[in-house]
């Protein structure tokens, strides 16, 4: 056992470890199907991970409007833009549609 779960109790052996990830998942996968019902035209762009932020993906509307969130892996985000039926491009390679960019700037005012 090592000194932090000693101290602080570990996640592991707590009856709620695996309930807040599971649900958090469900509702992030709800929050994405409502985005891209209700609104047309939408793409996924999926964000790699970095040093500080783990895989997300930003849903983007014909309109510009977007929505972030995080996903398990770079496979599962395909996965899930494939259930929502849109096309999914990799962030790094396909850069930001313009139409995002130009829907903060008209938010900004």
């Amino acid at each position: 056992m090592s000194f932090f779960s000693r101290k602080f109790g570990s996640k592991k052996n707590s009856p709620e470890a695996g309930t807040g990830s599971r649900q958090a998942r469900a509702e992030t996968l709800k929050h994405l199907k409502e985005f891209a019902a209700s609104r047309s035209g939408c793409e996924a762009f999926i964000e790699p991970p970095t040093r500080v932020t783990q895989t997300t993906m930003v849903v983007v509307a014909g309109t510009g409007e977007w929505t972030r969130r995080k996903v398990p892996d770079q496979d599962s985000a395909r996965k899930v833009a494939q259930e929502l039926g849109i096309p999914a491009f990799d962030v790094n390679l396909s850069g930001y549609p313009s139409r995002m960019r130009e829907w903060n700037q008209r938010q900004r005012r």
